[in-house]
């Protein structure tokens, strides 16, 4: 009897050993550098993709770092439905704050897409964004590259995602706008009283 129970339990052994050798290995998770927004509704924690978007998240770091992002505003606020959207921030042209436009890096390569919560540089053609980004609320796919279309096709360069705070990005989200400030697609799209960003930092 006792020669039957032991037989039965190396082979349960046996079979445990198989299964833990069989099982496919956990999905690497690509590093993240996470950062804290404070603002004047409250902060904003993000997690940007150094892996995946390696040369967009640098170029925002080095805003970080320098303190570049410190004191400049969320302006504009484009609602797209009754809780979707983004909104846009940075220094709005102001030059003493900028560095030199890095490179796009379109999501066809990234991987990554608006989905809700994402972080995006703003750009007008690709490889001229410095500073100014944005943050969707709800996805925003049109904003993805679709090397398949027509016209300017490689989209807006994502590289994070926000992890906490996504109420105080609503908030900004619906907050008043002017009705004849901003040019071209951004009129009625400017924050009536723009929100404050008042450091941007790295978690550590």
């Amino acid at each position: 009897m006792i020669s039957r129970f032991v037989t039965l339990a190396l082979a349960v052994v046996g079979a445990v050993s198989v299964s833990a050798q069989e099982a496919p290995p956990p999905p690497v998770v690509p590093a993240t550098v996470s950062i804290v927004m404070t603002t004047s509704e409250g902060p904003i924690t993000l997690a940007l993709e150094k892996e995946r978007a390696p040369l967009t998240t640098a170029n925002f770091l080095r805003y970080v770092d320098q303190k570049r992002l410190d004191g400049v505003t969320f302006y504009r606020a484009m609602k797209l439905g009754a809780d979707s959207g983004l909104i846009q921030g940075g220094p709005q042209g102001e030059v003493k704050r900028l560095l030199p436009p890095v490179k796009h890096e379109p999501t066809s390569q990234t991987g990554l897409s608006h989905v809700d919560a994402t972080i995006s540089m703003a750009r007008f053609a690709p490889g001229s964004a410095t500073a100014d980004f944005f943050i969707t609320v709800g996805p925003v796919l049109s904003l993805d590259a679709n090397p398949a279309g027509s016209g300017d096709t490689a989209g807006f360069a994502a590289f994070g995602h926000v992890v906490e705070g996504m109420d105080v990005v609503k908030r900004i989200l619906a907050a008043p706008t002017s009705p004849t400030a901003g040019v071209g697609v951004m009129k009625g799209q400017m924050i009536a009283a723009p929100v404050k960003i008042l450091t941007v930092r790295r978690v550590k």
